[in-house]
């Protein structure tokens, strides 16, 4: 069995305490340290050391990086070809780092080469020098930027490509956690407690792909069972095809739907768009999961796709198997069915039951006071209110 290899890039005459003990952390934690000091790198004798030691990283599993008080050499131009800087202006609202990458140093080159290739950075920064990059970044547009000295930093000439690049990684979209340290243990606990958690998240999600593909098979087996009978008992006209296929696809759209209040009824009614079918529902907002509550995605946590604000001030919490872009190109083609056929449509999945999921859950409260609960890591929020799709009722008499 392969050992996680755990690549350790910082400048080496400063940190070389910090990095043997490094060392010593990872490989009591079983895994393999990758040190250009302790021989660890494969120097091809046809190319320069900053060429091996780029071409190394790209063999790991992870990069912890460590940014203290100095810079460290200027990377030669050979190991530059290795990493296609231009991509990389896309992964960070801050690029000033890359304008100049005549400047980069290995260590930067080595940790820009791990993000080209995906491999996930646990970064520290000296809490002094994080301090000095707070002065740094409230100074840095004024004329006498360049005349401060920071305590923090060994040459005053490299402070600002230090702390650019501190800016390149803080700003990135994703993966740009920064944790800061006074002492080496400040290091070990930080890293100890996120790969027990990315562990621990891997074995969740392990079981929930497990639980959704039995899930899957048990509802494909049912979809076709019900698609064979209703072409057996109602014969094989056009229409009634048309609403054996719909009984199939549209399964999960007639989930949705009828889980919101009066989406039974609108699911048979006259032909309407999908924005008004959110106006009829009084959905005033739909707000992406990935985009603007990332940081809700907690292991043991339920993750929504989308949350659904509505002008009565609920909330409607959509389970992941939902995507709303999915479910408006759905509703467009079922509505593009006739009103009759869509009714058969209703019955017969109302016949088949609940899905036995809470795949969309109403709360009476306000949006801002739901994001807090999910962040606080509540699994049941007091406001919950109900399970809207296990009772899976369709009005399907309007005069109900």
């Amino acid at each position: 069995m392969a050992n996680l290899r755990v690549f350790l890039s910082s400048t080496c005459y400063d940190l070389s305490v910090v990095r043997g003990q490094l060392r010593q952390f990872v490989e009591s934690l079983g895994h393999e340290p990758v040190m250009s000091d302790y021989n660890d790198v494969v120097y091809d004798p046809r190319t320069h050391t900053h060429t091996s030691c780029i071409d190394e990283v790209a063999g790991a599993d992870a990069v912890v990086v460590i940014i203290g008080s100095r810079f460290g050499g200027r990377v030669v131009p050979q190991a530059l070809q290795k990493v296609d800087l231009e991509s990389l202006k896309s992964v960070s609202k801050s690029h000033e780092i890359l304008k100049t990458k005549e400047n980069l140093s290995i260590t930067q080159l080595e940790v820009l080469k791990a993000i080209e290739s995906s491999i996930p950075l646990f970064v520290f920064v000296d809490d002094r020098v994080m301090h000095d990059h707070a002065t740094y970044e409230k100074n840095k547009s004024k004329a006498i930027a360049s005349e401060i000295e920071f305590d923090s930093i060994d040459k005053p000439e490299t402070a600002r490509y230090i702390f650019e690049f501190i800016n390149f990684l803080r700003l990135r979209s994703t993966n740009n956690g920064i944790t800061t340290f006074s002492r080496l243990q400040d290091i070990e606990d930080s890293l100890r407690k996120q790969w027990s958690g990315l562990l621990q998240r891997l074995l969740y999600e392990q079981r929930a792909r497990a639980i959704d593909s039995r899930r899957i098979d048990s509802l494909t087996d049912q979809f076709e069972g019900l698609k064979t009978a209703i072409l057996t008992a109602l014969g094989g006209s056009k229409d009634q095809k048309e609403v054996a296929r719909g009984v199939v696809r549209f399964r999960k759209l007639i989930d949705f739907v009828s889980a919101l209040r009066g989406g039974g009824e609108a699911l048979i009614g006259p032909s309407m768009k999908w924005p008004a079918l959110l106006e009829k529902l009084g959905i005033r907002e739909v707000i992406e999961f990935a985009s603007e509550m990332t940081n809700l995605d907690r292991p043991g946590l339920r993750r929504p796709t989308s949350i659904l604000s509505t002008t009565d001030g609920s909330i409607y919490e959509v389970d992941r198997v939902f995507d709303i872009g999915e479910m408006e190109t759905e509703w467009d083609e079922f509505m593009n069915i006739g009103e009759e056929s869509r009714r058969v449509i209703v019955e017969a999945l109302k016949e088949m039951g609940p899905s036995g999921r809470r795949m969309v859950r109403e709360f009476k409260m306000p949006l801002e006071e739901y994001i807090q609960a999910r962040m606080e890591g509540k699994q049941d929020i007091p406001k919950w209110v109900r399970n809207l799709t296990s009772d899976f009722k369709f009005p399907i008499d309007p005069n109900q």
